[in-house]
C-alpha cells in the first residue's frame, strides 16, 4: 500500500483560521490543549476491509471495537472535518444510561426480557466508556458520581413520580432510581423551590470532545487509518468515494448521524433537532460552597424543555437544552448553532436553579443537531450481502448510544454471537419524516408547544394539556 495512502504523511499545521472555526464549536473544543490539526485526506484509492465514514462516537468506537478483537483487520475511517467536531464534541457531556428510543417502538413491552436487557446494556456501558478511558489513558474528566433529576412545580412532581413507577414496572430497583428526600437532596444540591427529585448511579460527568480526540488517537494505535478533511461523496455497497480518493471495502459502515440527511436519498430519515448549551467562567470556591453542588453529579430537571447540567472538571456550569429551530431549506447550518432565546432561557435557569451563580459570566455558548428519527428510536444495521452497515438515531442519548452501537456493528461485521446482536434495537425500522415544509413545521411546533406548556406549568402550578398537540410528532408511548 502507497505510504500516501497509509496516512504517514506529517499532520498539516494548523491553520488558525481553521482551528478557530473547530474551536468556537463548543467549550470542549475550545479547550483542548493541543493544537487542531487534520489528519492527512485520503489520497489515492484505498482497499481494506472495513471503511468507515464519520470520525465521531459511532465510527470511532466500531473502529475501536474492530481493531481490539481482530488486530490484522484493515480500517479506515473517513471525516470531512476533524474527530470530534460533530455531536461527539459538543454534546452535554452526559454517560448517561437509558434506552435512545421507546420500547413499544421496538415491540418490546416493558416488563420483557429482551426490556429488561436492553436496559441493563446501558446501565452497563456508562461502566464499559470509564474502563476504556482508563485503558487508554484518555484524559476527558470522567467521573461517575450519577444522575439527579428534580422537580419545581407539581407537574414536574407528577411526572417524576411516574417515571418512578414505570421503573418499577420494569422491575428496576433502588440502585438503579429512587426518590431523594429533601436532606439527601441537600448534601447533593441546593435548589430552591425543589419539591421532590430522584436519583441514578448510573451516570458519568466527561469532557466530550477530549473523549472523542484521545479515542481518534487509541484507534490510531490500534492500526486504524483515519484521514481527516476527507468527505465523502458517495457511500455504496463495498464503497465510499471522496473527492481526493475511494476506499472499496468488504464492509461500509455509514456513522454520519445528524449529518446523514445531507447525503442522497437520506433528507429525510432524521429531523435535525438543535440542542444549545451555555457555559460560565469557572466559579470560585465560595461560590460552589453556596450553590452546594456535590462534585460531578448530573443535574436535569423535568420540564417538557428540560435542562441538563454538569459541574465541569474546571469549575464551571455548562447548561443545554432544547428549543432551536433550522432554517427552512438548510437543516444543518453554523448559524444554528446558538439562539439568543435560548440562551436566555439558558441563563435564566442558571440564576433560577443556581442564584449563587447568577452574576457568573458567560463564556462560551454552542450547539448542534440531534438525530431524531421518525419513532425517535435508534437503528442498527448490517446487511452481509451489500456489507453496508450504519447506526444512529440516538435522539440525545448519543454518548451511551454510540458505545453501544460501535460494540454492536463489530460483532455484527465480524459475525460474532453476543447478546449485543439481539438488542431490540439491532435491524429496527421507522418510516421517514415527512417531507419538507411539513417536517420544518413540526419541529417548529414541538418546540413551540412545549416551551409554551413549560411557561404555563411555571405559571400556573397546573399541568398543560397542549403537549397532546404534538404527540404525534413525539416518540410513541
Amino acid at each position: 500500500m502507497p505510504d500516501r495512502v497509509r496516512g504517514s504523511l506529517a499532520p498539516v499545521p494548523e491553520d488558525d483560521a481553521a482551528a478557530r472555526d473547530w474551536r468556537q464549536r463548543s467549550l470542549w473544543l475550545d479547550g483542548i490543549p493541543e493544537p487542531l490539526r487534520q489528519r492527512p485526506a485520503l489520497d489515492g484509492t484505498l482497499d481494506c476491509d472495513v471503511g468507515i465514514v464519520g470520525a465521531g462516537f459511532t465510527g470511532l468506537w466500531t473502529a475501536y471495537y474492530l481493531k481490539r478483537h481482530q488486530p490484522d483487520l484493515r480500517v479506515a475511517v473517513v471525516e470531512r472535518e476533524i474527530a470530534g467536531f460533530g455531536a461527539s464534541g459538543r454534546n452535554g457531556g452526559w454517560v448517561s444510561s437509558g434506552i435512545a428510543g421507546s420500547l413499544s417502538a421496538y415491540g418490546c413491552a416493558s416488563s420483557s426480557a429482551g426490556a429488561h436487557a436492553a436496559e441493563r446494556e446501558t446501565f452497563a456501558t456508562v461502566d464499559e466508556i470509564g474502563s476504556i478511558v482508563g485503558r487508554e489513558q484518555i484524559h476527558c474528566g470522567f467521573q461517575k458520581d450519577g444522575m439527579l433529576t428534580i422537580a419545581t412545580t407539581v407537574p414536574q412532581q407528577r411526572r417524576l413520580a411516574a417515571l418512578l413507577a414505570d421503573a418499577r414496572a420494569r422491575h428496576l430497583g433502588a440502585g438503579d432510581l429512587r426518590p431523594v428526600g429533601d436532606e439527601e437532596l441537600r448534601t447533593l444540591i441546593r435548589v430552591p423551590g425543589s419539591v421532590s427529585a430522584a436519583f441514578s448511579p448510573h451516570g458519568a460527568r466527561i469532557n466530550p470532545a477530549r473523549l472523542a480526540r484521545g479515542l481518534a488517537d487509541a484507534c490510531e494505535r490500534l492500526g486504524v487509518m483515519l484521514f481527516e478533511g476527507t468527505e465523502a461523496t458517495e457511500i455504496t455497497s463495498h464503497r465510499v468515494r471522496a473527492a481526493t480518493g475511494t476506499i472499496h471495502a468488504d464492509h461500509v459502515v455509514c456513522a454520519t448521524e445528524a449529518f446523514t440527511i445531507g447525503l442522497d436519498g437520506e433528507h429525510r430519515r432524521y429531523l435535525p433537532l438543535y440542542s444549545l448549551m451555555i457555559a460560565t467562567e469557572p466559579l470560585a470556591p465560595e461560590t460552589w460552597a453556596a450553590v452546594g453542588w456535590r462534585d460531578a453529579v448530573l443535574i436535569r430537571d423535568s420540564r417538557h424543555l428540560f435542562f441538563y447540567a454538569q459541574r465541569t472538571a474546571d469549575g464551571r456550569i455548562a447548561i443545554g437544552g432544547r428549543g432551536a429551530p433550522y432554517p427552512l431549506g438548510s437543516p444543518i447550518t453554523p448559524a444554528s448553532e446558538q439562539n439568543a432565546r435560548v440562551r436566555r432561557r439558558l441563563v435564566a435557569a442558571v440564576a433560577r436553579h443556581f442564584p449563587a451563580a447568577a452574576a457568573a459570566r458567560i463564556t462560551h455558548h454552542w450547539g448542534g443537531p440531534l438525530a431524531v428519527p421518525r419513532d425517535w428510536s435508534m437503528s442498527i444495521s448490517h446487511d452481509r450481502r451489500t456489507g453496508l452497515a450504519r447506526a444512529g438515531g440516538y435522539s440525545g442519548h448519543g454518548v451511551v448510544a454510540s458505545n453501544i452501537s460501535g460494540r454492536t456493528l463489530a460483532d455484527l461485521i465480524l459475525a460474532r454471537d453476543t447478546p449485543l446482536v439481539s438488542m431490540p434495537w439491532v435491524a429496527h425500522t421507522t418510516r421517514r419524516w415527512e417531507p419538507e415544509p411539513l417536517r420544518f413545521l413540526a419541529s417548529r411546533a414541538i418546540v413551540r408547544t412545549l416551551e409554551s406548556a413549560d411557561r404555563y406549568e411555571d405559571r400556573s402550578n397546573r399541568r398543560a394539556r397542549r403537549e397532546r398537540l404534538v404527540r404525534p410528532f413525539m416518540p410513541p408511548a
